[in-house]
């Protein structure tokens, strides 16, 4: 299922602990795509905490707590980790993350905890939800197979990589939009994973970010700045994106476009990418602007000169993904609109 799918999904799952109403939820999916972002997407989304166990690196008794003698009669001591409403707060997540990872006798130690929401004398707070996510044991990560009574307790869900959910991910996030134009000039690079060659370093959405890191610190250092790409997403996705940001000194002048000049646009089709990318940049900063509408306007009458139509509708989406509804506010929208409805309605 696609992240923003699986976004809604978790946010209904996490609403649902007041009314009684919750099921844990199991997110599955190879390394890097992602899972432990969601959560915490979720989780600042509604300002509540987000109480990470791994699993993985626990013994049974870390769960349970420890005895200790009462009179005649021995207690637990609940460990302090898990949720508590005086604590940590009266709503909140519970994620079990690497839990795939976690040997089995560890794991059920988890069963009273995810299906009953208690462990002995503990329960869980009424506005917890209980989140986990792991591996698959394809993925070359060090895995156990799920056990039948664990897996019932959960509802599954696997994560894909989806290419446009990125992007709105990105562009919220600040990730530098050399970075998003590559990917959309190759977007088979979002994710590339083959288990079988076991890589050390390896396109996905989370080296992506690292990529992004290294733009900021290593950019116009040379070799420096290659390696430094290669290093976060493996030899031959590095040695393309190095190039590609590389050639973005070539773009065409952005200030002029956003002032409504003429300005020409790039023939060669990856310069095209970058303008796109960059021009929703642009779109995002003026958001809180006086001069929102105007800018909007002058990007919609650039992207009606895209040679490829479908050019200027991945630039108009990826604007309305990101500003939303002030943008079919704007004159110049209906013509745009109107220009590309053959592509639109096909």
């Amino acid at each position: 299922m696609r992240p923003r799918d699986l976004l809604r999904i978790l946010d209904c799952e996490f609403r649902s602990t007041e009314q009684g109403h919750h099921t844990p939820v199991m997110l599955w999916g190879p390394p890097g795509v992602g899972k432990s972002q969601m959560v915490a997407e979720v989780a600042a989304r509604h300002g509540c905490p987000v109480i990470d166990i791994r699993l993985s690196q626990m013994e049974p008794s870390d769960l349970r707590g420890i005895p200790f003698r009462v009179g005649e009669h021995v207690e637990w001591a609940i460990p302090a980790m898990l949720p508590d409403a005086q604590r940590h707060a009266e709503r909140g997540i519970l994620f079990l993350d690497e839990i795939t990872s976690a040997p089995p006798s560890v794991s059920a130690a988890a069963y009273q905890l995810i299906l009953d929401r208690r462990l002995g004398a503990y329960q869980v707070p009424p506005g917890w939800a209980i989140f986990a996510a792991g591996n698959r044991q394809g993925d070359r990560g060090v895995t156990y197979t799920m056990p039948a009574p664990l897996a019932n307790r959960f509802s599954h869900f696997e994560v894909e990589t989806h290419l446009d959910d990125w992007v709105s991910w990105a562009y919220a996030n600040g990730i530098d939009e050399g970075i998003i134009a590559f990917l959309r000039f190759r977007p088979e690079l979002l994710f590339d994973f083959d288990p079988d060659h076991n890589p050390v370093a390896f396109p996905s959405p989370r080296s992506w970010e690292f990529a992004h890191r290294a733009v900021q610190k290593f950019h116009g250092q040379g070799a420096l700045f290659q390696g430094a790409l290669q290093a976060c997403v493996g030899p031959a996705a590095g040695i393309e994106v190095h190039a590609f940001i590389n050639n973005l000194d070539r773009m065409p002048d952005l200030d002029a476009i956003l002032r409504g000049e003429d300005t020409p646009v790039p023939s060669e089709i990856d310069l095209q990418y970058a303008v796109a990318a960059a021009l929703v940049g642009r779109a995002i900063r003026a958001r809180d602007s006086a001069e929102a509408a105007q800018i909007y306007g002058h990007i919609l009458d650039y992207a009606r000169r895209f040679p490829l139509k479908e050019m200027g509708v991945m630039l108009v989406s990826d604007m309305h993904r990101a500003i939303g509804q002030p943008l079919f506010e704007v004159p110049q929208f209906a013509t745009w609109a109107n220009t590309v409805a053959e592509v639109m309605l096909y």
